[in-house]
């Protein structure tokens, strides 16, 4: 007796597709092979404004948002706006605290894949990117980009408060605590607390005494890259602080500051 045999959908949430390259499981055959393409280094999508390709529809569609500048994905709690779902739930991470990316090497947690790979660069001491202008290095795009701006000497970033410009927005966020007065950087040896990291780092110096920073012309150690470099004004004659009042020029801010006082009076 002849059996029929009836075709039976794959329950929802099935994944009976998998990829033989990794072992990733689809639901549906057609995202197995899109999926496909990742591995075969195949790039069928084209933006038309650029040279961009990609393997994922969906990729091509974000990509295309940076040349309209399209932010369509805003988050409810604060006024951060973005082109993608992803940017966004990686964004609303620094509000719930998660950091479900964990370095292997040290306790480092982070929001986001893309951020733990830049972090462990910093085990392996790997710098692939290297600025054509000069001999700077450095382990991730985003640096790069703000370094070469030293060159250009564009500083996009612009305090609305002062006329403050900068290269970066991380320098801007930073700057601005001069105008707040917030003091969000803490030591955890004493009370000592300031608006800057760099500051912090530099404070902390004292309570180990390590001197990070030498002269290569003399024995001379400090604790910060700005004090060594107003030391080495001594070696190269250079007096690059002048007095507004008279023609005295120096190579230390602080003989500066004496200076000014023989014309306000001894007043600081």
């Amino acid at each position: 007796m002849e059996s029929s045999h009836l075709h039976v959908p794959p329950a929802e949430g099935e994944k009976l597709h998998a990829c033989d390259m990794c072992g990733h499981r689809f639901a549906l055959e057609t995202h197995l092979q899109t999926h496909a393409l990742i591995h075969s280094g195949e790039k069928p999508y084209v933006c038309i404004t650029c040279d961009y390709r990609c393997s994922q529809m969906c990729e091509l569609k974000r990509h295309k948002r940076t040349h309209t500048g399209e932010k369509s994905y805003v988050c409810d709690i604060c006024s951060y706006s973005c082109s993608n779902s992803s940017s966004l739930k990686i964004h609303f991470r620094t509000h719930s605290g998660e950091k479900p990316y964990a370095c292997d090497t040290c306790e480092y947690k982070c929001t986001s894949s893309s951020i733990l790979q830049r972090h462990k660069l910093t085990h392996t001491g790997e710098k692939p990117y290297v600025c054509d202008i000069c001999s700077y290095s450095c382990s991730n795009l985003g640096y790069m980009k703000v370094h070469f701006r030293t060159h250009s000497g564009e500083k996009p970033y612009a305090c609305d408060t002062c006329q403050y410009k900068c290269t970066s927005s991380n320098s801007l966020k930073q700057h601005k605590h001069i105008h707040t007065g917030e003091k969000p950087y803490a030591c955890d040896m004493c009370d000592y607390r300031c608006n800057q990291p760099a500051n912090l780092n530099k404070h902390k110096r004292a309570h180990t005494g390590r001197k990070p920073y030498a002269c290569d012309k003399c024995q001379y150690k400090c604790t910060s890259s700005s004090s060594l470099k107003q030391h080495k004004h001594i070696h190269t004659g250079e007096k690059p602080y002048a007095c507004d009042m008279c023609d005295y020029r120096c190579n230390q801010p602080a003989n500066l500051k004496k200076h000014k006082r023989t014309h306000t009076g001894g007043k600081p």
